[in-house]
């Protein structure tokens, strides 16, 4: 099924991301995670490439044991970084033999050693020209990215919006957002997407706080800023791991809530592999008749 037909029910969208794991014991607690978190019967989840695209087959192989095994709608991620259009397409053709119905385009991240993203030859420099190869050539149903507080390497916040409607307009029939931890980000963001003519549904990306040293290593990389009382609490309490996640959650519960009261299509939760910190914000969202 096509996720863009979940979206927009009159009931919001939770969804999971995962990363392929390395190593059996790698991929046997990430199959443990899906587990406890089927039970929340999720719209849908999704799976990143590594880093430089190097887990694209591993990728298509757990989408297809998601979809296959689990009865779970799956999204593989996609990007640009260091292959080719024919490489892609081999990949999209993977997916399509393996009944997958959606992915996200992406441009991705430039490989470690890398300090700028550079074409690979014959390939894609911007997501928005991947976007337009697969709606082009497959039926997949097209994801695509953005960010809230802005892409870090986007001249100004309108240059970015733009370069979002050029994506839109290329396929992405929905959007979900880079992690950030203020609705009023969000909601801001919104509303100036949609100022251009952006229409398509954004799904709110969660990354719920575990660990403080992580989380300032994931914003300083991706943009988003974490508000200054929540950053001091955290740093408080950041040798005591029981505490910043209670934190974690209790912001990510507040977080939702604010996102859910306003009427989001969707949240996508960030789940590092990982299942209590999910969990407990979905029961809490739960408790107060936010998610089903």
């Amino acid at each position: 099924m096509k996720i863009i037909d979940l979206l927009g029910r009159g009931a919001p969208a939770f969804s999971f991301e995962f990363f392929p794991p390395k190593g059996e014991a790698g991929m046997a607690t990430l199959f443990e995670t899906l587990a406890d978190l089927r039970d929340y019967r999720p719209s849908y989840v999704s799976v990143t490439y590594g880093a430089g695209g190097s887990t694209r087959e591993l990728t298509v192989e757990l989408v297809r044991r998601i979809k296959q095994e689990l009865g779970l709608e799956a999204m593989a991620h996609l990007t640009c970084v260091g292959a080719t259009q024919s490489e892609i397409g081999q990949v999209l053709d993977s997916l399509r033999a393996a009944r997958v119905d959606n992915v996200i385009a992406l441009r991705g991240d430039p490989p470690k050693g890398q300090e700028h993203f550079e074409r690979t030859v014959g390939g894609f420099a911007h997501a928005s020209e991947l976007a337009a190869f697969v709606r082009q050539n497959y039926d997949f149903c097209i994801a695509g990215a953005c960010y809230p507080e802005k892409h870090p390497e986007a001249s100004s916040a309108e240059q970015d919006l733009a370069a979002l409607k050029v994506k839109v307009d290329s396929g992405a029939e929905f959007l979900v957002t880079q992690l950030f931890f203020d609705a009023d980000a969000y909601l801001g963001f919104v509303d100036k997407a949609r100022a251009i003519g952006i229409k398509v549904p954004i799904v709110a990306g969660i990354m719920p706080i575990t660990n403080v040293a992580q989380i300032k290593r994931f914003t300083s990389m991706c943009g988003a800023t974490i508000p200054p009382e929540l950053l001091a609490e955290l740093e408080q309490h950041e040798n005591d791991p029981q505490k910043v996640r209670e934190i974690g959650v209790r912001s990510a519960v507040e977080l939702c809530t604010k996102l859910l009261e306003a009427g989001v299509p969707g949240i996508h939760f960030y789940t590092l592999n990982r299942s209590l910190a999910t969990r407990e914000i979905l029961d809490t969202l739960r408790a107060r008749g936010l998610a089903s």
